[in-house]
């Protein structure tokens, strides 16, 4: 039936009725009665174009769109709908492209501006995405989703407070505009405004529930530790949107906190399934397959992850790279790639070169592992020695609060005891600007609870990476790194960005009055057998590798009276690991999994009951490496090329058993079984660690910290000089 045109405008009238009803089948029928009057007729294109899109079927959208604009090719309102559906279709580049031509067409199209700042911001270009919402405001004053968007683009520039303006002048003018809420409660959040966060989260669900604000939630209350309802919030947003894979890798960190390795590798998995370029999923999937000893397609997989981050690409933090790649080059790459991503230096910092005049130097240990920890056993005795009449020492505790045995003491280590788990980086920094610290040491640098965001401040004229990461922190604001001449190798200072401070002996505290449980566990009691020869080793699992395991089952093939004690972990790791055994014709019995102890003098004293700990590569035994050698259990270490691969080296020369450092995987076989099959050689081995334990100066705690007094006392000289930091070695005393 042919329509006249008046006709046609009455049915296309009656078709933008139906549509802004919401009756969509109704109009879709009757704006193609307008088009089989007139084929070429712009509005039914144009919003034929848009009622697919609504449905989501976006390619249909696109062939509509582009119809309507054959017809009028400078309709900025269809080239800013072409631009919505390329954008929902992948298509960025040309979106931007179809924006700037709506644009050109006409500069003051505040819709146009604004939603070319979306695109900029996708494409991870907050300053230009900045400008155009600056250019749709200079427009439109009054424009809410302008300043929202305004929000976002400060928000990815780390401009908070900036941010958190601009999403208060879009809830002027909406008040229930639910994307500025969730913009606030993300800006609170980043500046650790916990509660505030938590408030404009549920001020959003209370207008329309949204997977955003359950996500916004879980993340707020996971930093607050209050697990359950994180987990829980994860999981109504993910009921919302399934295929959020930001969502996932949130929930799969979670599970990883709190010990579920299995649910936490199904989820980084989901992650990274969704969205394979997703910041940090690639690394994380990687290091949970790991944790469970799960070596299929490994080598492969590390190999591309390690690609990823050569190219600049954020596929991993930097501690779980230390297992992927060898490389000092890498490591150094990816710490830079993730302190520029996620600890920029921003704003002023608070101390400003002044010289501070105090009668002793000022040194802050900042930490979230003052308690019951591997790092604060280590450091106990050291933190005791300190010499009170020429350091003033704080202790800037991270949380979590415990009541433990090791926090008490370590209360009573320092002069001062602080604990600042609830306030927030900013805070924390003001805190050490107004003690006018002299030196900060982290002892976190990227390990699980670290602040790194303190330092970005530069409260204090030298800071101090030392102890919990053995590696680069990739960050300029960090002066020094305290080593060793072992663990960073000749030629490799160029693959730090900080200064290096060489200490003699070893760079790793130790306590010489670490407890030993008095009694001795039998070796039935140990689940040993009672004859044999026991290898050991009682690292994470995630350090465990093929090629370091199948040595050990070699090994174990090569001497059948042995076994290999390992630490418990879960019973996937169990299973895989007996799995592999059995696949080099080890029984599964000769693997021994020993429980987790509540006192780490009981787990000391049972350790006795080894004969040879054996090391890891690429990634070393270190607290473990020290407890077995405080027990009086010699280790066998193969040298890397890494500090994470070097420290089991540094240990054993400090203790002067250098014949235990090998420098290739064939030696490390070799040894391990010459000592495994000589007793009188093993025996030798087990004296001459008895008799250096107290003599060389690995367990020298007094030594160590007058060499670490050495240290900050070079280091404050020269800030006191105005000197830059500079790389130096203390002499041995």
């Amino acid at each position: 039936m042919q329509y006249s045109i008046s006709q046609s405008q009455q049915i296309l009238a009656r078709a933008v009725a139906a549509h802004q009803a919401g009756n969509l089948a109704q109009a879709e029928f009757l704006y193609k009665l307008v088009l089989q009057a007139d084929k070429k007729q712009f509005d039914a294109l144009h919003m034929l174009g848009l009622i697919e899109a609504q449905r989501g079927n976006f390619a249909a959208g696109l062939i509509r769109l582009d119809e309507a604009l054959r017809v009028r090719p400078k309709s900025i309102d269809a080239l800013i709908n072409l631009g919505r559906v390329q954008n929902e279709l992948g298509h960025s580049a040309d979106a931007i492209a179809t924006y700037n031509k709506a644009l050109a067409l006409d500069p003051r199209s505040a819709l146009a501006h604004s939603n070319l700042s979306i695109l900029l911001r996708q494409q991870r270009r907050p300053v230009e995405a900045l400008a155009q919402c600056d250019a749709a405001l200079a427009l439109a004053p009054d424009y809410a989703e302008a300043w929202n968007n305004r929000g976002n683009a400060l928000f990815d520039l780390k401009r908070a407070s900036e941010a958190l303006e601009s999403y208060d002048r879009a809830l002027i003018v909406l008040p229930r505009l639910v994307e500025s809420h969730l913009g606030r409660g993300n800006v609170l959040h980043q500046l650790q405004r916990y509660s505030e966060a938590l408030a404009a989260y549920d001020t959003a669900l209370a207008i329309k529930p949204n997977e955003p604000a359950f996500f916004g939630r879980g993340k707020v209350l996971q930093q607050l530790l209050h697990m359950d309802e994180a987990l829980a919030a994860y999981d109504k947003a993910l009921a919302l949107k399934p295929d959020d894979a930001e969502c996932h890798l949130a929930r799969g960190e979670l599970l990883n906190q709190i010990g579920r390795r299995e649910d936490a590798y199904a989820a980084f998995a989901k992650a990274f399934a969704l969205k394979p370029d997703l910041p940090y999923a690639e690394g994380a999937r990687l290091f949970a397959k790991m944790h469970l000893c799960d070596w299929e397609n490994i080598e492969a997989e590390a190999a591309h992850l390690v690609a990823g981050v050569r190219e600049g690409a954020l596929r991993s933090d930097p501690y779980r790279l230390f297992v992927a790649s060898p490389s000092p080059a890498d490591q150094m790459t990816c710490a830079q790639n993730w302190v520029a991503d996620r600890y920029p230096v921003s704003g002023q910092p608070l101390w400003r070169g002044e010289r501070y005049r105090h009668d002793r130097i000022r040194l802050a240990y900042v930490s979230s592992d003052l308690r019951r920890h591997a790092v604060a056993y280590l450091t106990a005795g050291m933190f005791e020695a300190h010499d009170r009449s020429r350091f003033e020492t704080t202790a800037v505790s991270l949380g979590p609060p415990t009541n433990d045995e090791m926090r008490a003491r370590l209360r009573g280590a320092f002069d001062r005891f602080i604990d600042v788990g609830a306030r927030s980086d900013r805070q924390i920094a003001e805190l050490l600007r107004e003690l006018e610290i002299d030196i900060a040491v982290d002892l976190n640098g990227f390990t699980e609870n670290a602040r790194p965001g303190i330092l970005t401040q530069r409260a204090v004229p030298v800071q101090v990476s030392y102890l919990g990461y053995s590696g680069t922190m990739g960050a300029r604001y960090i002066d020094y790194i305290l080593a060793d001449q072992t663990v960073i190798a000749p030629g490799h200072a160029g693959f730090y960005t900080e200064r290096i401070a060489f200490l003699p002996d070893t760079f790793m505290a130790s306590d010489d009055g670490r407890r030993i449980a008095e009694r001795t566990p039998t070796r039935q009691q140990c689940g040993l057998p009672e004859t044999c020869f026991v290898f050991c080793c009682f690292n994470n699992p995630f350090k465990l590798t093929p090629e370091t395991f199948h040595v050990w089952m070699r090994l174990l093939a090569a001497t059948g009276d042995s076994v290999l004690w390992l630490s418990d972990a879960n019973t996937t790791v169990q299973a895989n690991l007996c799995r592999e055994a059995e696949r080099f014709g080890v029984s599964a019995q000769r693997l021994i999994f020993a429980p987790r102890m509540s006192d780490i003098a009981d787990h000391l004293a049972r350790q006795r009951q080894a004969d040879l700990f054996l090391d890891t590569l690429p990634y070393n035994a270190h607290s473990t490496a020290s407890d077995a050698l405080w027990a009086g259990v010699p280790v066998l270490t193969c040298l890397g090329a890494t500090f994470v691969g070097r420290v089991a080296a540094s240990l054993l020369l400090a203790v002067g058993l250098p014949e235990l450092v090998t420098e290739a995987l064939s030696d490390y076989e070799a040894l391990a079984l010459k000592i495994a099959r000589e007793p009188e050689f093993h025996a030798g081995l087990k004296h001459k660690l008895a008799h250096n334990r107290e003599s060389f100066p690995l367990f020298d705690t007094k030594r160590f910290t007058r060499n670490i007094e050495a240290a900050y006392t070079t280091m404050w000289q020269r800030s006191q000089r105005g000197e830059p930091p500079q790389s130096f070695a203390v002499d041995p005393p």
